[in-house]
């Protein structure tokens, strides 16, 4: 966003551009101003952070990223500011949160990234029938063992399920890597969404036998 561009968010939010470049907030909306110069508020989440579209990535250095990036925009800093300015903060910081949420966790980075490739996570081809049958076996064992209040067969659900689970994202880093596996990647992904039901499924299981 040019300097024009964000003079122009301020006026049509109710303020003036002189409120930015001038006046209230100082050096948290100059800051603000130099940011929307560099980034655009609407960019991939990996161009925010400053990392390279791709599935695997070093938790660290995205951990320090978002966290000076959040120590930057959080509304916190923009107190005395004007109204425009707020609004622009609690939208960057907003964005930072949403961000950084889906590319910490390595199935909505997966899915993520098949969206910017183009790819259909609601439809596609049916999925491979084991796996379906799989899901359909674990289901019915799911039920027995809240019938029974089997914690131990709770247990054993949740291994298998992170044991498929982290098999299911090293085939999906294999899969991303290259473009002309991206229908692939996007079904083991929908697969994946299983998985992740799953578990949040038997979180709520043991949460119920436990009450």
């Amino acid at each position: 966003m040019t300097r024009r561009g964000l003079e122009k968010v301020v006026v049509e939010s109710g303020g003036g551009s002189s409120e930015l470049v001038n006046g209230r907030g100082g050096a948290a909306a100059f800051f603000l101003w130099t940011m929307s110069g560099h980034l655009d508020i609407k960019g991939t989440h990996f161009e925010l952070f400053g990392l390279p579209a791709q599935f695997a990535i070093d938790d660290a250095e995205l951990d320090a990223a978002y966290r000076a990036m959040q120590s930057r925009v959080h509304p916190d800093k923009f107190a005395s500011a004007g109204a425009p300015e707020k609004r622009l903060a609690l939208q960057w910081a907003t964005r930072v949160n949403d961000a950084y949420r889906t590319l910490r966790d390595p199935a909505k980075r997966a899915a993520y990234l098949c969206e910017l490739a183009g790819a259909d996570l609601h439809g596609g081809s049916p999925l491979a029938s084991e796996f379906l049958v799989e899901q359909m076996e674990w289901r019915e064992a799911l039920d027995e063992a809240i019938a029974a209040v089997d914690h131990k067969a709770l247990e054993q659900l949740e291994q298998n399920r992170r044991a498929a689970r982290s098999a299911m994202l090293e085939k999906i880093e294999i899969l991303l890597d290259d473009p002309e596996n991206l229908s692939k990647a996007a079904d083991a992904v929908r697969e994946l969404m299983f998985l992740e039901k799953f578990g949040a499924d038997i979180g709520n299981a043991f949460e119920r036998i436990e009450a």
